[in-house]
């Protein structure tokens, strides 16, 4: 089984021939943010056979983005997000999409010998910050010749590991935009905590170090860089036995 990390929370799953991408987002800038870490993904990073998109907002469901995906592509999504979010539903039919609203606990058929089965994730799932809550906030579990759990954007719950199940490989995210993420996210910590419950062979720290807000990298450039190594060092305390690779963007990695 083989992880790219694109950057963010952009990642190929390679499993037993099948090609999932998760939260696929390929732009240069979003509203305030800019990438300022890794090339924008090649054309390549866009070919998939089942995409995965954990919740609505906007770097994580990136339109632009999913509309790159080849007609007859398996677009696995929160339910309730093709009336949630305007002009989903017409790019979905518009480019051909087999698009499948999904909650946890539902299973979906990825390809030959994989399957994904939605979990439960603890974030806030609303396209915009004052929207109508219209769709869960979702994780994935990865069911092929390995068993890997993207996590999405989550905080620490107290259900995560019994609800996710074992595991090989944990994708867990461990930053954001900046040192104060708030509720319903993992910092570097937080993170190595869930890794601590989770017990998978291996993990790789994703949701770091990529798009950085206009002027932060003159300000705060530490708090951008540092993710990644601070939860290999937090891992190593509070999960020994976990086997953590931090990926460069666009780099492939075998697992566990």
């Amino acid at each position: 089984m083989e992880i790219t990390w694109w950057g963010h929370a952009t990642c190929t799953v390679e499993d037993s021939g099948v090609r999932l991408l998760t939260d696929p987002l390929f732009a240069r800038r979003l509203a305030h943010l800019r990438r300022r870490r890794g090339a924008v993904p090649p054309p390549e990073a866009a070919v998939a056979d089942a995409v995965l998109v954990s919740h609505l907002h906007a770097d994580h469901l990136h339109l632009p983005s999913l509309a790159r995906l080849a007609p007859g592509t398996r677009l696995l999504l929160p339910r309730g997000a093709r009336g949630a979010v305007p002009g989903l539903a017409r790019m979905v039919r518009a480019r051909g999409l087999e698009a499948t609203e999904m909650a946890p606990g539902d299973v979906a058929g990825a390809g030959d010998g994989v399957r994904v089965r939605a979990v439960s994730a603890r974030h806030d799932g609303r396209r915009l910050p004052f929207g109508p809550q219209r769709a869960p906030a979702l994780g994935y579990v990865i069911e092929g010749s390995a068993r890997t759990y993207f996590a999405g954007d989550t905080g620490l719950f107290d259900a995560m590991a019994g609800e996710v199940g074992p595991v090989d490989v944990a994708l867990l995210p461990v930053g954001g935009w900046g040192p104060y993420l708030g509720p319903g996210h993992l910092d570097p910590a937080g993170a190595a905590r869930a890794l601590a419950l989770l017990a998978p062979a291996a993990a790789v720290p994703v949701h770091w170090g990529t798009y950085w807000p206009i002027g932060m990298d003159a300000v705060r450039p530490h708090e951008f860089h540092s993710p990644g190594e601070e939860f290999v060092r937090c891992a190593r305390r509070e999960a020994p036995k976990v086997t953590v690779r931090v990926p460069v963007h666009g780099e492939r990695v075998r697992l566990p």
